[in-house]
């Protein structure tokens, strides 16, 4: 009787965890394809009713969500997708080019401990992106989680445990524009392609080099994020002030403020 109250258990579980990552692939496409727009408001009951789940495996999905940068919640209050501030988010990435760039100069001193981390940190990380180009990751979201991953590791890799926390606190901040990039970009192939050569210039030491093309590297993905949040924001204005088209059945309904 025991095994089998645990395979329903387990079986309740594991549904529950399907309808809580279905919420959150939905909440989460909804962001980054501005059908939930920067600012706007809503409630668990709603995001519940209109994906026809409980509440339990929404409210789940809307704290990763949060984790994520993408959301945030109100006491009492509901929860609202992050609104966005085009000239805090320049500021941001000015930082991070600055912890970044700081970090791979360090790296490449000469000193014996500096050379140490420097090898781990290019045999760590080529390990990810020094790949055939077949075995290049296609998921957006895979790519974008590893791209910071590898931005994190450089500044880690250099020593500062402060600027390691400063770096990660940036990373966070920006993540809801960041990852439109892999989203709706095409900057994928470019990402491994990138990656790869300011790893060269790791592996040679070349501080000079290396700072180059990461700084490069970040102004091109800051660009390119800057002009697909501008241009999507755009589009999804534009559709507010359009007649509806019909609905097909069963498709889901488009609400623009939830509360």
């Amino acid at each position: 009787m025991a095994d089998a109250t645990d395979t329903l258990d387990g079986s309740a579980s594991l549904a529950k965890a399907k309808r809580s990552q279905a919420a959150y692939q939905a909440l989460r496409d909804d962001i980054f394809a501005f059908r939930l727009l920067p600012g706007d408001r809503f409630t668990e009951n709603d995001v519940a009713e209109r994906l026809g789940i409980s509440r339990t495996p929404v409210r789940e999905a809307l704290h990763r969500l949060q984790g994520d940068g993408l959301v945030r919640g109100y006491y009492r209050n509901g929860w609202e997708v992050v609104p966005l501030d085009l000239a805090r988010f320049e500021a941001l990435y000015e930082l991070r080019t600055l912890l970044e760039t700081h970090a791979v100069t360090r790296l490449c001193r000469p000193e014996a401990p500096h050379r140490a981390a420097l090898a781990a940190l290019v045999r760590q990380l080529g390990a990810i992106w020094r790949v055939p180009v077949a075995r290049r990751l296609a998921d957006g979201n895979a790519v974008a989680q590893l791209d910071e991953a590898f931005h994190l590791a450089i500044v880690e890799a250099a020593g500062n445990p402060e600027s390691a926390a400063v770096h990660q606190q940036v990373t966070d901040r920006i993540r809801i524009i960041r990852r439109l990039d892999f989203a709706f970009g095409t900057r994928i192939s470019l990402t491994y392609d990138e990656h790869s050569a300011i790893l060269d210039a790791l592996e040679a030491a070349d501080g000079g080099r290396a700072v180059a093309l990461l700084s490069n590297h970040i102004e091109d993905g800051r660009a390119e994020v800057s002009r697909l949040t501008t241009e999507r924001l755009e589009q999804a204005r534009t559709s507010l002030v359009r007649p509806a088209p019909a609905r097909t059945p069963n498709a889901p309904v488009r609400r623009r403020r939830f509360g």
